[in-house]
């Protein structure tokens, strides 16, 4: 948990919709319709060109569609919608010898969505909360039962209607319906943050005002349904419950939205909200969030220069702010508290040398040393790195990866009161059962402190992700939610509905070691690879740096040597890239595809030396790791010459456009989906924010030395003249962090530039606001790219 609550944090409470297909489908290539004389191609707009010319550090370059983001211009905003219509109507003319294919596909990926839409109850408390759509409906419905009225709670259908005929009571409580939330926000429901109280009485929530760009705030009385008369906060980035329940803390943003001001409000007070801090240098951040326990708030301030984290007494919000830690330059640090100890999780500097990986200190609550004196946890372990931490009264529990292999494990609490550093395996783990090829571990919501079930998302590139409980007193495990791909028709799997028949095959687990845990077999876990394989290779990146690289692919359905391929990317901010099952993807490998993902280095996986050596000054680590994967796929056979394609969503669209301009040959086709692609411009004149932490990852313009970085890595300084590109699906939207101009003024550069060949068409696609909240919207954007891929490549 604590490591996914970064010092910037953003997360969306939505449904968790997993995928899902009723049949195998028959190996196929794309074939064009016969025609006796085929129509000429259509030809591709052409972006008017308004030249402006900039100098920074004495570099002078000129820019042919600066217009394409001038936003205050309404001029060149008409011009920009006529363009924008114009690419849509040339992406439909190059894509309309797919439409059968394209309803073949959005058909298939349509037949594999669950249309139990629920997700798995979470019980805090007395309480079992879910969130379920109903019948017709867009947006879902949050709702709660009493788990002592529906112990053997299995779906949100059973007893209907929320009624028990048994008890004679309704038991299902309906707390915040999203749809009558879209009516007031303007036909649109996007929820960003969503705290219940610790005394179950009031849920704080924030949805995006669409019309001003910024969350508002909202507290609802969970009891009566109504809306509080205050706080009704906008620009919130943060909430935090204190005063069991009775008062509020949340952050609100500046114009430029960097969290500065924390506020105070009193549930049911009249009273003007007070403001606790207020951080008016415009390079300090400012985050907040409850321990799990809410004795404390923790808030963490950081700049590009410090990292610092204070202690609020939530029974007494007003006391002040203690500093209990603080650190050189930003770092990732997340403070918990347990039967009066502090514990910190994070990766900053030991004695003024760089660590690879996270550690885990500790401090009495009540230390009157001055600075406060942490001890270290555990003994540093080369070969067993920490990637995450969570807390329960009982336990303490940890994700751990050994090379590539994931592993979660359980330690009683509390822990013995040694000064000393000890081996994790002093401590007598307990390694949990896991499937295999297990590519990320994140932990649940796990709001209930003193439950000793703790709730885990399982990830693999072949097994549908499985949302798993674990009953850390015995080592019982049960999968409350996944997709059983291997039936006709899916079974998403609640409760006790399937633990019974896994719990007489699994018993008590108790192992010292994490290699004594057996993978557990591949039927309990619905796992895909009786009939998906996933390898793992070892790719040498032009210096020596060997990358990891791992293959998915259809045991049946594979051609020898003669294998298309699409190979994914990421390689920013030390994420891990996102490598589990897709059930779209499954369109591709039930027709010959190989499906390849590279960790390169910015990533995550790999510690903090891999993500550095893959930003800034070293993002040309990135690039080249990338391409080194993309030639061994080639150079092995893995995939056939001349047949390789490219993806990347994001900063993974800067990685894969990089990959082009450097070896247009390299490649057939490249999907890039809401792409970072005109990096110089961007980071020197940002017209959305940016934070410290993308600076951090991509350089300072300032600096010269990172200046030129930027200007080597940045797609649109880097187009090759008179080069054949190949065949390029653009997909951006108005409402994304890298604004829809980026890939305009990229598409256009690249037509200008390159060689024109109606078979390599680069296209623009304008995404829907709304498809990220749309289930059948996805797979109509999901079956276009296929299509454009099985076009493009397969032919």
């Amino acid at each position: 948990m604590l490591r996914h609550l970064r010092t910037t944090v953003r997360h969306r409470s939505a449904i968790i919709l997993w995928h899902h297909h009723n049949h195998y489908h028959r190996s196929a290539k794309y074939n064009p319709p016969k025609t006796a004389n085929p129509p000429s191609p259509p030809k591709p707009p052409k972006a008017p060109q308004k030249p402006q010319t900039f100098t920074f550090h004495d570099v002078t370059w000129e820019d042919s569609y600066p217009w394409m983001s001038s936003l205050q211009d309404k001029v060149a905003m008409r011009h920009m919608d006529m363009y924008m219509e114009q690419e849509e109507k040339y992406t439909e003319a190059v894509m309309s010898d797919t439409e059968r294919l394209q309803t073949k596909l959005q058909s298939e990926m349509a037949s594999r969505l669950n249309f139990d839409l629920s997700t798995p109850p979470l019980r805090w408390g007395p309480w079992l909360y879910y969130r379920r759509v109903e019948e017709g409906k867009q947006y879902p419905v949050l709702c709660r039962r009493l788990a002592s009225l529906n112990e053997e709670f299995i779906s949100h259908k059973s007893p209907s209607s929320g009624f028990d005929f048994t008890s004679g009571k309704r038991i299902e409580q309906k707390l915040l319906d999203y749809n009558q939330e879209a009516e007031r926000f303007g036909g649109y429901a996007y929820e960003e943050l969503s705290e219940i109280s610790p005394d179950h009485k009031f849920l704080a929530y924030t949805m995006y005002d669409k019309d001003n760009d910024y969350f508002k705030l909202s507290v609802r009385n969970l009891n009566s349904g109504a809306l509080c008369s205050k706080p009704h906060a906008n620009r919130v980035s943060n909430l935090a419950w204190v005063k069991d329940g009775q008062a509020l803390l949340y952050v609100i943003t500046d114009e430029n939205k960097r969290p500065y001001r924390i506020y105070c409000s009193m549930i049911g007070s009249t009273d003007e909200d007070v403001l606790l801090l207020e951080e008016q240098d415009e390079n300090v951040y400012v985050n907040i969030r409850h321990t799990k326990d809410f004795h404390f708030v923790t808030v963490n301030t950081f700049s590009p220069t410090f990292s610092k984290v204070f202690l609020i007494n939530a029974a007494d919000p007003f006391s002040g702010m203690n500093l209990v830690w603080e650190s050189e330059g930003i770092v990732h640090c997340v403070l918990e508290h347990h039967q009066g100890y502090l514990y910190l999780f994070t990766d900053a500097p030991k004695d003024g040398q760089i660590v690879d990986s996270h550690y885990l200190l500790r401090s009495p609550v009540d230390s009157s040393s001055n600075p406060r004196i942490w001890e270290n946890v555990f003994i540093a372990d080369q070969n067993l790195v920490i990637e995450d931490v969570d807390f329960c009264n009982s336990h303490l529990v940890l994700i751990t990866r050994e090379g590539r292999k994931y592993g979660i494990c359980s330690v009683a609490l509390p822990l013995p009161g040694w000064k000393q550093a000890v081996h994790l395996r002093e401590l007598q783990p307990h390694f949990l059962p896991l499937p295999k090829h297990v590519c990320n571990i994140s932990p649940g919501p796990n709001y209930d402190y003193y439950s000793k079930t703790m709730r885990f998302t399982i990830s693999s590139p072949v097994m549908p992700v499985a949302v798993v409980d674990y009953d850390l007193s015995n080592g019982k495990w049960n999968i409350v939610q996944q997709q059983n791909m291997l039936h006709e028709r899916t079974r998403i799997l609640y409760g006790t509905a399937l633990s019974s028949a896994i719990a007489e095959k699994t018993t008590n687990v108790k192992f010292s070691s994490m290699n004594d845990v057996k993978s557990e077999d591949g039927n309990l876990w619905n796992d895909l690879s009786e009939f998906y394989a996933c390898e793992h290779h070892d790719v040498s990146s032009y210096d020596g740096a060997m990358v990891p690289l791992t293959i998915v692919y259809s045991r049946k359905n594979r051609k020898d040597n003669q294998s298309p391929g699409l190979l994914h990317g990421h390689g920013a901010y030390g994420e891990i890239l996102d490598k589990r099952w897709r059930s779209e993807l499954k369109s591709l490998l039930d027709r010959g595809w190989i499906v390849a993902y590279a960790d390169v280095r910015g990533g995550g996986g790999g510690g903090k030396k891999w993500h550095h050596d893959g930003r800034r000054t070293k993002k040309q680590n990135s690039i080249k790791d990338y391409i080194s994967c993309a030639k061994y796929l080639v150079e092995k056979e893995i995939v056939q010459e001349n047949k390789l394609a490219g993806w990347g969503y994001s900063v993974g669209g800067l990685l894969v456009a990089s990959a082009i301009n450097c070896c247009p040959d390299l490649f057939r086709a490249a999907v890039l989906k809401v792409p970072f692609l005109d990096a110089t411009n961007t980071l020197l004149y940002p017209i959305l924010p940016l934070t410290a932490a993308d600076y951090e990852e991509f350089g300072y313009p300032g600096d010269i030395d990172e200046f030129h970085a930027i200007r080597k890595f940045s797609p649109y300084d880097n187009i090759q003249k008179d080069a054949l590109y190949p065949a390029v699906l653009v997909s951006s939207s108005f409402n994304t962090r890298f604004g829809v101009w980026e890939a305009a003024k990229w598409v256009a550069r690249v037509r200008e530039q390159t060689i024109y060949d109606p078979k390599h068409p680069i296209l623009l696609n304008l995404m829907i606001d709304i498809v990220e909240e749309n289930r059948y919207l996805q797979c109509k954007e999901s079956a276009l790219e296929t299509a454009f891929l099985l076009k493009t490549v397969d032919s």
